[in-house]
């Protein structure tokens, strides 16, 4: 019973995070996903970036909210 607990808090956690994330990153017109980038990085050495699907490469919160509502 404890592991459901834990796992119900930390998803809370995560879940307050990514609110706070959208509003810091609204403020700054900014896509969340990105983080106004434009492409998603990924962390391998042989691999190229891609595009952020959310905000469609545009980096700007107001395209990241047209396509996620």
């Amino acid at each position: 019973m404890m592991a459901v607990g834990l796992f119900s808090t930390i998803s809370n956690w995560q879940e307050q995070r990514y609110e706070k994330l959208k509003l810091t990153m609204q403020e700054q017109g900014k896509c969340p996903d990105c983080k106004g980038r434009g492409f998603m990085p990924l962390y391998t050495p042989y691999s190229a970036p891609y595009q952020c699907t959310s905000c469609e490469g545009s980096g700007m919160y107001d395209a990241w909210l047209q396509n996620n509502l």
